[in-house]
Formats: C-alpha cells, sequence, structure tokens
C-alpha cells in the first residue's frame, strides 16, 4: 500500500498520471528551516519527516506494515542560496515575485519513501528563468490567488508559464513532486 503524505493536489495528479494507486494522509510537522540548513538539506529532512510521521502514525493504527510504503516530499524555491516558501501574505508574495523578475532560480524537491525496512531519500533540483515582470504584471497575478499557496510564490502549472522562458531540469519537479525520481525510489524499495 502506498500512502502519499501531502495534501497537495498537485502531487495527487502527478502520481495518478504516473498510473500509482494510492492513499492520501497529510503529514502535520513544522516546516521551518533550521538555522544554516542548506536549501537541499532541508528539503529531504521535511520529505523524510514527512513521511516518518505518517508512517508511524499507521503502524499505531494497525500494527502490520510490511506492505506499506510512503512518501512524502517537500518543495522549495531558492534564489542566492535564500529559501523562498510559501508567501505569508499579498506583500511577501510581491517582494517574492520582484526577486525573481529577470533572474534564474533554483527549485528543490526533497522525496522520502518510509517502509519497515528502510528510509530513502533524495532531492531533485531544477533551474528556472523568468522574465522581467512589470509591477501591473505582479499585482494581478497575486490579485487572482494563485501565488499564495506555491513555494516562491508561483505555479509553473498555471498562468505564471508565461514568464518562464526556460526550464533546465524536470519540469515536473517545479510542479512539486519529481515523477522520475519517484518512481526509480518506489521500484527500489
Amino acid at each position: 500500500m502506498l500512502v502519499l503524505a501531502s495534501a497537495s493536489p498537485r502531487r495527487r495528479e502527478l502520481l495518478t498520471q504516473a498510473g500509482f494507486s494510492f492513499e492520501v494522509q497529510p503529514a502535520h510537522i513544522p516546516e521551518e528551516p533550521l538555522a544554516d540548513e542548506d536549501p537541499i538539506a532541508y528539503v529531504t529532512r521535511l520529505a523524510r519527516e514527512k513521511a516518518r510521521a505518517v508512517f508511524d502514525q499507521i503502524a499505531a493504527e494497525r500494527g502490520d506494515v510490511a506492505d506499506l510504503a510512503v512518501l512524502g516530499a517537500d518543495t522549495t524555491v531558492t534564489l542566492d542560496e535564500h529559501i523562498l516558501g510559501k508567501p505569508e501574505d499579498a506583500a511577501d508574495a510581491a517582494r517574492m515575485l520582484r526577486m525573481l523578475s529577470g533572474r534564474t532560480h533554483r527549485v528543490i524537491t526533497g522525496v522520502a519513501v518510509v517502509t519497515a525496512e528502510r528510509t530513502v531519500a533524495a532531492a531533485e533540483v531544477t533551474a528556472v528563468r523568468f522574465l522581467n515582470l512589470r509591477n501591473e504584471e505582479i499585482a494581478a497575478y497575486i490579485a487572482s490567488g494563485e501565488p499564495m499557496d506555491k513555494a516562491g510564490a508561483y505555479g509553473i502549472q498555471g498562468y505564471a508559464a508565461r514568464w518562464i522562458p526556460r526550464v533546465e531540469g524536470c519540469y515536473f519537479n517545479v510542479m512539486g513532486l519529481p515523477i522520475a525520481l519517484v518512481v526509480k525510489m518506489l521500484e527500489s524499495r
């Protein structure tokens, strides 16, 4: 049995698209980076913590976990080694979008699979180039509500796609789940 430890509709969509049958049980853990924590270490730690929390909860409820695999994931956007999480409010979203404007940033997703036998974790890194954004474009985008629940204040699969001329690496990673990496991890369990 595969369980996705995430409430993200994009992760559910991508796992379904890849042909997986799974249940969803979101993890509820603090998502703050530790002091001086590297962005890759941050997202892989959170992915492990999410998967482990859900695995332990299911184990406590049903006991037998021989067939259980829990998938955890966490995505962040980084620019100049600064972590850009989900915006706190509209002003924070505008700040992030102004920072990304005309620059290339990294999207990093940590992925972890926890089973009764082991825990494996990895990260995928994708470079994303943004066009220069006008203040009016940023304001209209924020007014749509789309950036508010997304790391870096944008979703590549939505309206912001019009500002992204170049992606180097896994596109699905930018959506929140590097599917090829996940498949490889699940097949090796």
